[in-house]
């Protein structure tokens, strides 16, 4: 019987990109370099000198919390996927590989592997960095599979990091591992290819592996805010619906939301520019108080505003049971005012969602606010030589 790590190897090995999905690279390598390059001056930045650049690109790259997801696995494929491809020289190919592996594997673990506290982006990615990095070195389906099986004893992270550096951290080294695996294989170390499904029964995998459809099946969403996914709807909600409200006037909020919407919003207090990615009480405050939550919004004194903390202590989040993923459902916010009054917002896709895109204008004004405009046009070449200058101290 053929194992998964074999279906997978020989997908990735057969996988030839369609215009659809070259233009899906394209966009995920212009997005991810970005987001990282707007990290360049980042503590993490600092913390990773010395690291390999598989590790150190990923990790810078996702500190910001701004890099593109996909829905299904819940999984930040392109902060996987894109430094995997550029640290052994790959392009579109090989980052499509590893992405299509990443999204088939993240999809095959489920929603409860990333309900149980599991970080799908370590998880899936660890594996599909090696299937991305074993293309680009031209391995064998064989090969591939041997990579991947290699990479799943440092397929873990859990969202208890959330909030720390820790997240960014356990993503840049699944990422490594995967690139180390690949590079094993390239000369010549062996696994047993059942080792994924081991381990994915270990984990308690519930879905069902599909090799059809694009690349990247049901695409990526890409974030408008750089803060957690689950952010994005009730950042959005309050923005699109609720305009002529002054924060001073709200004394109480009530915020409805699914459960499973919440699922990584860990914290409820929050006190630093991190934990303030990951809570929705402070998501309701920086909607209100900033006229646009960008960076500034996400830092240690943003967070610690006396009016930024008396919303956060103001506003309550009631959990309905049921469904399954981030935008299951819609949010619904209810602003209390002094004066008697309420004001109401709901919404079930935020904008950046596959299903309402950034349009060219909006991803061109995301690029700009990282300060890396340049990036519009460059390709896979050019960006392994960028993010080698901005970030130096990689090692090989």
């Amino acid at each position: 019987m053929t194992t998964t790590a074999e279906q997978l190897a020989a997908w990735a090995a057969d996988y030839r990109p369609t215009a659809a999905d070259r233009d899906l690279a394209r966009r995920a390598l212009q997005d991810t370099v970005a987001v990282t390059l707007a990290a360049t001056d980042s503590r993490m930045a600092s913390l990773t000198v010395g690291l390999p650049a598989a590790a150190r690109w990923s990790t810078v790259g996702h500190v910001l919390d701004f890099d593109d997801l996909h829905l299904p696995s819940t999984a930040h494929i392109s902060v996987v996927c894109v430094p995997a491809a550029l640290a052994v020289g790959g392009d579109e190919r090989a980052y499509l590989a590893g992405a299509g592996v990443m999204a088939r594997l993240g999809t095959r673990l489920g929603w409860q592997h990333y309900a149980s506290g599991w970080h799908v982006t370590c998880t899936a990615g660890a594996p599909a960095a090696a299937a991305g990095a074993a293309v680009a070195l031209g391995l064998s389906k064989e090969q591939i599979a041997h990579a991947i099986a290699l990479a799943v004893p440092q397929a873990g992270g859990v969202q208890a990091a959330f909030g720390s550096d820790g997240k960014a951290l356990q993503v840049g080294l699944a990422t490594d591992a995967g690139v180390r695996a690949a590079r094993l294989a390239a000369a010549g170390a062996q696994a047993d290819p059942a080792a994924l499904d081991q381990w994915l029964q270990l984990v308690g995998a519930d879905g069902e592996l599909d090799l059809s459809g694009p690349a990247v099946p049901d695409g990526l969403a890409i974030k408008i805010f750089p803060c957690c996914y689950a952010l994005q709807r009730p950042i959005a909600a309050l923005r699109e619906r609720v305009t002529d409200v002054k924060p001073e006037d709200v004394i109480r909020i009530v915020v409805r939301t699914p459960a499973v919407a919440v699922q990584p919003l860990h914290h409820h207090s929050p006190k630093t520019g991190l934990q303030g990615k990951f809570s929705m009480e402070y998501a309701v405050a920086t909607a209100l108080l900033d006229p646009f939550p960008g960076f500034a919004a996400f830092t240690d004194e943003a967070v610690q505003r006396p009016e930024a903390q008396r919303l956060i202590k103001a506003t309550e989040v009631i959990t309905e049971p049921g469904g399954a993923g981030l935008l299951h459902g819609s949010v619904d916010i209810v602003l209390e005012l002094g004066d008697g009054t309420r004001r109401h917002a709901s919404l079930e896709l935020p904008p950046g969602a596959p299903q309402r895109p950034p349009s060219d204008d909006e991803f061109a004004e995301k690029l700009a606010a990282c300060g890396a405009s340049e990036v519009s046009t460059v390709d896979w070449k050019r960006a392994a030589e960028l993010l080698s200058a901005e970030l130096p101290g990689s090692t090989s």
